[in-house]
């Protein structure tokens, strides 16, 4: 895969994880996807970019909202303020206004109508993952939501996604393009969980990788199973609290 030198308005671009404890954090996923973790200063507030051959694929850094640890998707935007003031039309929740983040882009963190959370991002210097679809990198995003409708509804208004709309799962689209999927919460998940953006990364070996998961302290929230045409994944909760999922892609997907 190419490394990504740009992405399109709309585009799920970059993910980091927000928790109390970088350090802690960086080891765990250090220790299961071989990225080297590289603290970016005090300037930055400690931010630290997860690389793969010094090429940015995730960060982590200081958590920004009450409660365990959480990994979050960023959108890429043409322009961060238009876009935070569409959100809002459109029924979603500005929680951080736009600002600006050095010299590396422009930001801001909201709520769409079902309560997911996720940002969005104005690149300048930073663009988002330089790597992809690649082991060990980002390979897709999930809303997992409790009003799959309206959620919809929003991101099409405010990123101009498609949708294809099926039974048991749907997918947003940009110019016919496959970028995230969208899912109901089934009924049993307990009320306090809240509608969330689910990060999928790819791996070689989905049991491999579980299994390590679980020697560096993560437990298992949904254990590897098949998904045909798609490939073997499973959903796990890091050492911290932070939920995330792992997928060995089929050679269909």
């Amino acid at each position: 895969m190419p490394e990504m030198t740009k992405y399109a308005p709309g585009t799920p671009s970059w993910v980091d994880l927000g928790t109390t404890d970088i350090a802690k954090a960086a080891t765990f996923y250090g220790g299961l996807f071989g990225w080297t973790c590289v603290d970016q200063g005090e300037e930055a507030g400690h931010y630290t970019m997860c690389e793969i051959d010094g090429k940015p694929v995730a960060a982590i850094g200081p958590a920004m909202n009450p409660g365990p640890p959480m990994w979050t998707t960023y959108f890429t935007v043409d322009d961060a303020d238009k876009t935070a003031a569409l959100i809002s039309e459109a029924g979603g929740s500005v929680i951080v206004s736009p600002m600006d983040v050095l010299d590396v882009g422009r930001m801001a963190v909201a709520f769409d109508p079902s309560g997911a959370a996720f940002s969005i991002w104005q690149p300048r210097a930073h663009i988002g993952a330089h790597i992809v679809n690649e082991p060990n990198t980002l390979c897709w995003n999930e809303l997992n939501t409790r009003n799959v409708d309206a959620a919809l509804d929003f991101y099409e208004r405010v990123f101009g996604h498609g949708t294809n709309r099926m039974p048991e799962y749907n997918e947003l689209t940009l110019d016919g393009r496959s970028i995230a999927g969208c899912l109901a919460m089934p009924a049993e998940v307990p009320a306090e969980v809240p509608s969330h953006w689910l990060v999928y990364f790819a791996v070689d070996d989905c049991d491999a990788a579980v299994s390590r998961a679980v020697e560096l302290g993560a437990t298992v929230a949904m254990p590897a199973l098949d998904m045909e045409g798609v490939g073997r994944f499973a959903v796990l909760v890091d050492n911290q609290g932070a939920v995330f999922a792992v997928i060995k892609m089929s050679m269909a997907s």
